[in-house]
């Protein structure tokens, strides 16, 4: 059955005073007419700063490896394919952690709202970092690196909802790029801190605790500054808190159209959703979203192995192609700058050309720039190889961080993201001990052959079977 679709003239849609689901998408029509501001990219850039520490905890992975194979708390390889006394087992343990979070926990925002389950998990990130810091066996390390891993795996649902829903259509694409640009900006501080600290001990503490503990201490000041940021609106109508999205509306109009200097267009037409009795996760294997579950089930999986087989190896890597322990951590420091560069450039094309098309080229850009690090010596074309790679990848991340929000209905947004995000942080998870497998028997050239087969995959899952999504209103994909 179509989407019913009402239009509203008015600048300022009249209050509502009973819940329903008329009202959440009268909100939603109120926000889709929005036009780019200074307080819509603020308000992105407020959740993006929880995120920057949710990647700085992620990329310091492989940054902080050297130095704990120094300290013979973990080691580099381990006979057995799944030796959880060795640097791939802190890796399993970072992204089994990440699915417990997605997969067991991601129906939490959609229950008690984005802003809520922000904060909560935002906290006890920091403070699983902290006791993980001062861990002096390798089963105490991957025991608080699995409970830290369920906190980031909450946020990261989190994030990815709040900002689709707290924007209008036509800057999706720029705002999540600009999210991830934020949130990237932690692999060059992450990698920086690392090469500064790492070698050393700083009074008498190991240097990579000191990497581990800064990501703690500065995820509680965040916590702080994002108290700023509203409850999304859609969310508040569809738990028949009207009144309260009516004044987070109110507030944001009125800022934007202060900062735009004229009257703000009127609401788009409303359109209406089916009503449901609740949201389950039943739904979410009825048509349309079966099939987009599946494709992004899949997709998930595929692109972890392929982009945490480079991004959390890339210290080991370049170890591999002959290049000192020491060298590796500046060269990978030089490559991490590369990360917040991927989104950055992304926010000139993200709402102009598809995001499925964006998705499949960058994948196969990393299978030719993939193919031929392997086959590098040199230094500066290993550097050159190594951003283009990242570049490559965070062009996936900002792509796919859009996609699978805006495939879902914000009732289970959370929830769908929650489950199809538990594919990548599986695949992520094995992908430690898969790239140690590999490198132990194939080398660099061999791990870049499974990088290769992963990004194939990933290519033709959204070619083949991805919608498209761009300039479309989340109630239009919805539908």
């Amino acid at each position: 059955m179509p989407p019913t679709i009402t239009a509203d003239q008015s600048n300022l849609a009249p209050p509502l005073s009973t819940p329903s689901v008329s009202s959440a998408a009268a909100l939603s029509a109120r926000m889709d007419r929005l036009p780019v501001a200074r307080h819509l990219w603020v308000l992105v850039f407020l959740i993006s700063l929880g995120g920057f520490f949710e990647v700085y905890d992620l990329i310091f992975t492989g940054y902080i490896a050297p130095g704990m194979e120094k300290s013979g708390l973990l080691q580099t390889t381990t006979e057995a394919f799944f030796g959880f006394q060795g640097i791939a087992g802190f890796i399993a343990a970072t992204f089994a952690g990440l699915f417990v979070g997605t997969f067991g926990f991601g129906w939490l925002p959609d229950r008690y709202g984005r802003r809520a389950v922000f904060t909560f998990s935002l906290l006890w990130h920091s403070v699983g970092s902290a006791f993980m810091a001062f861990q002096h066996t390798a089963e105490g390390v991957v025991l608080w690196r699995f409970i830290t891993g369920i906190g980031v795996g909450i946020e990261i649902v989190t994030i990815d909802s709040y900002v689709t829903e707290l924007v209008p259509q036509h800057m999706r694409g720029r705002a999540m790029a600009f999210n991830q640009m934020v949130m990237f900006a932690a692999a060059p501080v992450a990698a920086i801190l690392s090469y500064w600290l790492v070698p050393t001990t700083v009074l008498g503490i190991d240097g990579w605790r000191w990497v581990v503990l800064i990501g703690s201490l500065g995820a509680v000041v965040v916590w702080f500054i994002r108290r700023a940021v509203p409850e999304s609106p859609r969310w508040l109508a569809l738990q028949g808190r009207v009144e309260e999205g009516e004044r987070v509306v109110g507030k944001i109009e009125a800022a934007v159209e202060r900062q735009c200097g004229r009257p703000l267009p009127p609401p788009l037409p409303a359109i209406e959703l089916p009503k449901r009795v609740k949201a389950s996760f039943a739904e979410l294997w009825q048509p349309p979203y079966r099939s987009r579950l599946i494709m992004l089930v899949i997709f998930n999986f595929c692109q972890a192995i392929g982009y945490y087989g480079f991004a959390n190896r890339v210290p080991t890597l370049l170890i591999g192609q002959g290049i000192t322990v020491t060298k590796s951590l500046l060269y990978s420091f030089v490559i991490a700058i590369a990360l917040p560069v991927g989104p950055l450039l992304a926010m000139l094309y993200a709402d102009k050309v598809q995001r499925k098309w964006l998705i499949v080229g960058a994948a196969l850009a990393v299978i030719v720039f993939g193919l031929l690090f392997s086959q590098m010596k040199g230094v500066l074309s290993l550097i050159v190889l190594g951003v283009l790679i990242s570049i490559a990848g965070q062009t996936i991340s900002v792509c796919y961080h859009a996609y699978q929000s805006e495939l879902f209905p914000t009732g289970v947004r959370c929830r769908a993201n929650g489950l199809v995000y538990s594919a990548s942080r599986a695949g992520a998870m094995m992908s430690g001990f898969l790239i140690a497998f590999l490198l132990r028997d194939f080398g660099v050239a061999g791990v870049f052959a499974g990088v290769t087969v992963c990004m194939l995959i990933v290519a033709i899952a959204v070619g083949v079977f991805g919608p498209k999504t761009n300039g479309l209103r989340l109630e239009e994909i919805s539908h």
